[in-house]
């Protein structure tokens, strides 16, 4: 882990990297002169003639791989610890030829010489850390950090250059940029460390296991309807199959959006009788205060071992309307149709009829009523299926009770 001295120790070790590296070079000693700076880049040539290369720390980013992550060996399972602050480095390495290039193009040579050093050293060793700090930054711990510090070549588009060159405020130069990842900068706030534990619980028995996956409290799986429908109707019987159902005080509990509480009923008690895998319970014929939508349902039961009645999980399923439509024959043109509805309809539900392949809203209906009016236009003489779609839940018009199903024949209007 290193401290706070994390950021200038890995400027100070690419400087010393890079310095050494040129400036010791016996193939090239026309760069002998090379100044390496780390100053901002409208200020970097100022008063300088000489080769130069300059190093520029222009964004600092958090890690995303160390980011809320504890260090290993410093935090034990069941402590908590402050997650080091993991930072990536983005430095800009600008060249400067002798003379500004007058003679030859000195800023390439120095340029180039440097990207080979950073690639021989993609990874900073400690001794190359420790040789740039021991002197400005003794109190710098950047080379026992457990994360080792990558260096990345990172290309840049002409328009992330011009970008970056455009917030200097300056000229550009010839640069390229690179990733310094990652630098570790641990917390100075103390962990939280607490006692070992003795027990694990009464006897030193330890977790309870079960040989079953299933999980000890009664919950809900599916809802199968009646005729092998999607959907059910006033008066049907839901069958709600799941597992632990079996006990005392059973209830089933439902509510629809538009309701203020939720509506409790016993189950049957037989046909089906009630088992530990399902339950059934018929869906009350009451139109005036069951409306059609999706319902939720839950199951109420208390266990041979329980105090109090348990609540299952919900489940989602929609309740039809059952209709009658009128007239059922008609001259083809402008029709209206009277449809005559079981549950009846709010004044807040959206209620339309879909006339084979079209959708027709209804006449404004300001109180709730059992009979909903449709002014259908231009009907072209022909054989139409009708549904009505009230809340997004239709009414039933395919029969599964026969394979392959059919359509129920009796939601049909002719236009002649």
């Amino acid at each position: 882990m290193s401290n706070s001295t994390a950021l200038a120790a890995v400027t100070a070790t690419l400087q010393f990297i890079l310095h050494q590296g040129i400036t010791t070079d016996k193939n090239q000693p026309e760069l002998g002169d090379t100044r390496v700076t780390a100053l901002p880049p409208d200020k970097a040539r100022a008063g300088l003639t000489t080769n130069q290369l300059n190093l520029f720390l222009y964004q600092v980013l958090p890690n995303a791989a160390w980011r809320n992550r504890d260090m290993p060996r410093q935090v034990q399972p069941g402590e908590t610890g402050m997650p080091p602050l993991p930072l990536n480095l983005y430095y800009l390495i600008t060249a400067f030829g002798l003379n500004d290039d007058l003679t030859q193009p000195f800023s390439h040579q120095v340029l180039g010489k440097a990207m080979s050093l950073l690639h021989d050293h993609s990874v900073l060793s400690a001794s190359d850390i420790q040789s740039a700090t021991s002197g400005a930054l003794p109190e710098c711990d950047l080379d026992k950090q457990i994360e080792r510090v990558r260096i990345t070549l990172q290309p840049l588009s002409v328009e992330d250059i011009s970008k970056l060159w455009t917030g200097f405020a300056t000229q550009y130069r010839l640069s390229a940029a690179y990733e310094v990842a990652v630098a570790l900068i641990e917390s100075t706030q103390a962990s939280r460390t607490p006692l070992p534990v003795l027990t694990r619980s009464k006897n030193d028995t330890g977790v309870s296991a079960l040989p079953s996956l299933i999980p000890p409290y009664p919950a809900l799986d599916d809802i199968v309807f009646a005729k092998n429908q999607t959907s059910a109707r006033l008066g049907e019987l839901l069958l709600l199959n799941g597992h632990h159902l079996d006990g005392t005080n059973l209830e089933v509990q439902f509510n629809h959006p538009l309701w203020a509480n939720p509506d409790e009923i016993p189950p049957e008690t037989s046909n089906p009788t009630p088992t530990a895998l399902q339950v059934g319970v018929k869906i009350p014929a009451a139109p005036a205060t069951w409306p059609a939508g999706f319902y939720t349902v839950a199951f109420l039961v208390q266990g041979p071992n329980d105090t109090y009645q348990r609540v299952t999980n919900q489940l989602s399923f929609p309740l039809a309307p059952s209709i009658s439509i009128a007239p059922t024959s008609a001259p083809a043109g402008d029709i209206t149709f009277t449809v005559t509805v079981s549950p009846d309809v709010l004044p807040e539900q959206r209620a339309a009829l879909l006339l084979g392949d079209s959708e027709i809203l209804a006449d404004d209906h300001k109180t709730q009523t059992g009979a909903l009016t449709f002014q259908a236009t231009n009907v072209a003489p022909g054989d139409y299926y009708v549904r009505l779609r009230v809340d997004g839940v239709d009414s039933i018009l395919v029969d599964r009770t026969k394979q392959p199903p059919v359509f129920d024949s009796t939601q049909m209007v002719k236009a002649t």
